[in-house]
């Protein structure tokens, strides 16, 4: 499910979209409409994709979407149903192309259209503190609380019997029953996702979410971003301590524990009933499996099979870094 917060601004016919998204088209496609922009594995029939690595050779092979962005030396593992669309920089033209069809989703500015809870229709509903402002399109849910000072802006749904701390900030999420989130968080903002250029950097849309599942529980002075192109998704059950960061498109498993100060770059995918030490920090694009140990402090730079226990920088099996450090 793609965030259903932000307007899509399509479909497109497939030349018009290459215009606006100034993207050159020698191959001159036919006027087919195109209604979306997903990534390989949730692509359809009339949207476009994006292949820029080897490394998902297998999703590509297997995209349904009509269209992909692409390189020339990557267009080969593509099916026929899928017309290439080859680029330099592929991460660039998705970009430009996201941003054509979501020009919403690009800025962060605050929310100019909140109010005061005590002018809305959860005033007799929400227990809540002072100076608590609601956004629009927001829900919420039975016996619920909202900290001093907290902001639930624009795309909200929070379930039943949550509690919101003080000084929190939540936007473009989704947030299940029995979930706490604590003082000083902030969730579904969009995520450090830019290109460099030397006069001005290229920021790139995020149009998916954050999905919080029942039972977690979020600690003070974390940091949920929410997806890209895809949706950010901590499990059910899941604990997480304070001041952890979790980049966009993030899944994170269910009954796992995360200690504080641990930062998770962008893309990564946790298994269920993973517990990580203080300090840690996993990187991008990689898949740590079920049952996993990790070690306060150690650096996790590859994936990890699952029921494995590591430790250090780079990150391996727990007995051989003993063994190695005594």
């Amino acid at each position: 499910m793609i965030n259903p917060f932000f307007k899509n601004y399509g479909p497109f016919a497939i030349e018009k979209l290459l215009v606006l998204s100034k993207i050159d088209n020698p191959s001159k496609f036919s006027k087919i409409n195109v209604n979306d922009i997903k990534d390989l594995h949730n692509a359809e029939a009339k949207m476009i994709s994006f292949f820029h690595s080897k490394k998902y050779e297998n999703y590509a092979s297997k995209t349904k979407a009509s269209f992909c962005i692409t390189l020339k030396n990557l267009a080969h593992f593509l099916p026929n149903t899928c017309k290439p669309i080859i680029v330099k920089n592929v991460l660039i033209a998705t970009a430009m192309i996201t941003k054509t069809f979501y020009p919403n989703a690009v800025t962060d500015d605050f929310d100019i259209e909140v109010n005061d809870i005590s002018t809305t229709p959860f005033y007799n509903k929400v227990k809540f503190g002072r100076n608590v402002l609601i956004g629009k399109n927001v829900e919420i849910g039975k016996n619920c609380l909202i900290g001093h000072n907290s902001i639930i802006e624009s795309n909200v749904s929070i379930g039943d019997d949550c509690s919101i701390g003080s000084n929190t900030i939540i936007r473009n999420s989704i947030i299940k029953n029995n979930v706490n989130v604590l003082d000083g968080c902030v969730v579904g903002k969009k995520g450090f996702g830019f290109f460099p250029a030397k006069d001005k950097n290229l920021r790139y849309p995020h149009i998916g979410m954050v999905i919080i599942e029942d039972n977690c529980e979020i600690g003070s002075g974390s940091t949920i971003d929410r997806g890209s192109l895809s949706n950010t998704i901590i499990g059910k059950n899941t604990y997480i301590d304070n001041q952890v960061h979790i980049a966009h498109n993030n899944k994170i498993g269910e009954n796992c524990i995360i200690a504080a100060q641990v930062g998770f770059a962008g893309s990564s995918k946790l298994g269920n009933n993973v517990m990580i030490g203080g300090q840690a920090g996993i990187s991008g694009h990689l898949e740590v499996g079920n049952n996993v140990q990790i070690a306060g402090g150690s650096g996790v730079i590859k994936s990890i099979p699952n029921n494995s226990k590591v430790m250090g920088y780079p990150a391996r099996d727990l007995k051989s870094f003993i063994k190695d450090n005594k």
